[in-house]
């Protein structure tokens, strides 16, 4: 998945110190993509999944430590059965066939999200990539597979209510911080930038409390056209902003993993 040959240096009018440390993104419009041209909705996933490889390509030449997409949510299970069975089967194929060059490359993959409806070989499957790329730390590589923000937060309320049940904890050591431990990006930063592309301009139950203070893009490209060209664009755009978290001094824009 992620090749040397590939490698390209940092466009020089980025800043490497400015970077976003850790990139999320809401993969929209494969459907689109195909249906304008005449194709199955099936063929765009195939598209989008070569659009990802090449953004974790690049993440990893430019200096972007942690990539998190959005691959499948707890609402796409009401889409098409065809659909549904081929974007299933497209995470079986990529896993085995990107595997090993992760493994060497220092990818760390993860998969965010409830794991347990999946068919049992692919859960397998993902449970191995885990462990295999668990120590690697070039790149954090997340997938969110079957996952809802607001089911997320629900999880991990009730993991808290165990915890102070349990003596672990006292109410009163539960704060952001505590919550944001049993979070599954925990225990990466919170994106700096969220991408989302085909014009659509919401979250969509994607990490709502990761991205509360997110910089937040929006574009009219279509996910399988996202080149490295798209990417540079939006590193430029996020470059000019001035994130405040809330105060009136401006914060320095890399926030370091």
């Amino acid at each position: 998945m992620v090749q040397s040959n590939h490698a390209s240096p940092l466009p020089a009018d980025l800043h490497p110190e400015a970077l976003p440390a850790h990139v999320a993104v809401i993969m929209d419009g494969n459907g689109r993509w195909a249906t304008r041209r005449g194709l199955p909705r099936v063929a765009g996933h195939r598209q989008g999944a070569k659009t990802v490889k090449d953004l974790l390509r690049c993440c990893k030449d430019w200096g972007i430590g942690a990539l998190t997409v959005y691959a499948f949510s707890t609402e796409n299970w009401r889409r098409p059965l065809e659909e549904v069975t081929f974007l299933l089967r497209l995470f079986d194929r990529l896993l085995h066939r990107e595997l090993a060059e992760m493994q060497r490359e220092g990818v760390r993959i993860q998969f965010l999200g409830d794991l347990s409806p999946l068919p049992e070989r692919l859960r397998l499957l993902m449970q191995e990539a885990m462990a295999v790329t668990d120590a690697n730390q070039r790149v954090h590589f997340n997938v969110a597979v079957n996952y809802g923000g607001r089911q997320e937060l629900v999880a991990a309320t009730r993991q808290i209510a165990r915890q102070v049940a349990a003596g672990a904890i006292s109410i009163d050591e539960v704060d952001e911080a505590a919550l944001s431990r049993v979070l599954r990006t925990y225990p990466l930063p919170d994106p700096d930038l969220l991408i989302r592309t085909s014009g659509e301009q919401r979250l969509s139950n994607f990490l709502p409390w990761q991205l509360a203070y997110t910089e937040l893009y929006f574009t009219d490209v279509l996910w399988p056209e996202f080149d490295r060209a798209a990417f540079h664009q939006a590193l430029q755009w996020y470059q000019q902003r001035q994130r405040r978290f809330g105060g009136l001094t401006p914060a320095p824009v890399a926030q370091g993993l």
